[in-house]
């Protein structure tokens, strides 16, 4: 970047962002931010906030009490220019479930304004990127739950925003449909578009996210990397190795590596988990003495799943405080 451009604006933007309902703190001096072309996790407990901050960012609640800006636009003053910029997907989307699949996009097409000459190309653009082309004619009632979520996301992009907001994408979906729909989110980053995903599930976000805010009693309580969040705790150092076949394998002998603290094996796969003391030794110390011990390691790499105990700790401080 030249010197005389300026620098990027971040997609998100809010400061000191409260919300009340009548005696009801929802939102309580909150401030984070999300840089444009990230996957960001939106992430508390049931009331926590997350929906009441949602609406306000999608220019559907007015906040007086601190900013909002959505690509450097102010929520309210900019409001037309804001909705240009996002599309919504709330929790609980309406349908028209008696409109085919073709007539549900291309309502929302005209609404959007674009003319019937692109249309067409657009609807066909969207239900390619969603897996749903086969389903053009289909009447949307007839859907199962994970392809009406498809539809409701096609229809979030007619416009090709370039921010989504998606409250609970994976509500109510099955294992496989949850996994579809992280990778249609994983192909539109690739295409450029930041997405703020709301959800109460941390773990479900981990592997998805690249930032994450969490919030708890209206208030954020952590606001950055999911990296930075899973090295809070710098005392432990938490890893994962797989191997070809953990059957045999002594897991005693990896307990009594130096600095290993704990090694247990994992419930699924072959995977083992080992935590070690990090003043004692670091991660390429502990894979070196698993190497001398000639294991056939296929994976090594930091074991996200304690970001739960993170997420408890973080949310049961705002409970306790």
């Amino acid at each position: 970047m030249s010197d005389s451009e300026p620098p990027a604006l971040p997609a998100i933007e809010v400061s000191d962002l409260t919300y009340r309902y009548r005696k009801t703190l929802a939102l309580n001096s909150a401030s984070f931010r999300v840089e444009e072309g990230r996957i960001h996790g939106f992430v508390g407990p049931n009331g926590a906030g997350k929906t009441t901050a949602l609406r306000i960012l999608a220019t559907l609640l007015r906040h007086r009490n601190g900013t909002v800006r959505i690509f450097g636009h102010d929520v309210i003053a900019d409001r037309k220019k804001v909705r240009q910029q996002i599309g919504f997907m709330p929790d609980h989307f309406s349908m028209y479930r008696q409109m085919t699949v073709f007539e549900y996009l291309d309502f929302f097409g005209a609404a959007y304004g674009l003319p019937l000459a692109k249309r067409n190309g657009v609807i066909d653009d969207v239900l390619a990127l969603t897996d749903m082309d086969g389903r053009r004619n289909d009447v949307i009632k007839t859907l199962s739950r994970g392809m009406q979520q498809r539809i409701s996301l096609a229809r979030v992009l007619v416009h090709d925003p370039r921010l989504l907001l998606l409250d609970e994408p994976a509500s109510g979906l099955d294992p496989r449909a949850r996994i579809e729909l992280m990778e249609i989110l994983r192909e539109l980053q690739r295409m450029g578009k930041t997405i703020f995903i709301s959800s109460h599930i941390l773990s479900e976000l981990a592997e998805l996210c690249d930032s994450v805010t969490i919030i708890d009693r209206g208030s954020v309580k952590y606001s950055g990397t999911i990296h930075d969040l899973s090295s809070e705790d710098t005392s432990k150092g938490r890893y994962v190795f797989t191997l070809d076949d953990h059957h045999g394998v002594d897991i005693a002998s990896i307990g009594s590596i130096d600095g290993v603290v704990d090694a247990n094996l994992m419930a699924e796969g072959n995977g083992i988990q080992i935590v070690f003391d990090t003043d004692r030794t670091d991660a390429q110390q502990v894979l070196r003495a698993l190497l001398d011990m000639e294991l056939p390691i296929d994976s090594f790499r930091p074991d996200r799943r304690h970001l739960n105990q993170a997420f408890m700790d973080l949310t049961e401080a705002g409970l306790s405080s």
